[in-house]
C-alpha cells in the first residue's frame, strides 16, 4: 500500500504523480484537480498566494490519506497541495486514488479532497483585478448535492 503526500512549492506534475498509481491489483482510479479559477464571489481574480503550515499540513494529509485507507480499502493513494503564488489555470490541489473497484477510488477521492478543505492548515490571499489584494477562508462548503 503505498500513500504519498505532500506540500508543493513548484507546479504540480500530474503525469509523474499518476504513473505509480497504476497498479495490476487496481481496477480504478480517480483523480481529482483543484484549479485556480478567474472568479470568486462576485470579483475578478488574477492570482493567489497560499501559506501553508507545512509540518502540520504534511502529517495531517497523511492521516487524511491513512483514513481514506481504511475506510475505502485502497490500493494506492496521492494527494498534493501547493504552496505559494499561483496564476489562473494553475493546479492547486492534485488528488489520485488507485482502488480493486471503481466505487471506491469514487469515494475515496471526495473524501479526500473534503477532508483536505476541512483540516489543512492552508490560508488563501486573493489578488483582484482591481489592484486590491485580502485573505480569505479556506473553508469546506457543502455542495447543493448533500444537501
Amino acid at each position: 500500500m503505498s500513500l504519498f503526500f505532500k506540500i508543493a512549492h513548484e507546479p504540480i506534475d500530474r503525469q509523474a504523480l499518476q504513473a505509480p498509481l497504476h497498479l495490476s491489483e487496481a481496477g480504478g482510479f480517480c483523480s481529482f484537480e483543484g484549479w485556480v479559477r478567474n472568479h470568486n464571489e462576485g470579483r475578478a481574480v488574477n492570482g493567489l498566494d497560499y501559506e501553508v503550515y507545512e509540518a502540520l499540513a504534511t502529517a495531517e494529509g497523511r492521516r487524511i490519506l491513512q483514513e481514506a485507507q481504511k475506510k475505502f480499502s485502497l490500493s494506492a493513494a496521492s494527494a498534493v497541495h501547493r504552496s505559494g503564488a499561483l496564476c489562473i489555470g494553475d493546479i492547486a490541489v492534485w488528488i489520485g486514488v488507485a482502488a480493486p473497484h471503481r466505487d471506491a477510488a469514487f469515494k475515496a477521492c471526495r473524501y479526500i479532497i473534503d477532508e483536505i478543505k476541512k483540516r489543512l492548515p492552508v490560508w488563501k490571499k486573493e489578488h483582484y483585478l482591481d489592484g486590491d489584494a485580502q485573505w480569505v477562508m479556506c473553508h469546506h462548503h457543502e455542495d447543493v448535492a448533500d444537501r
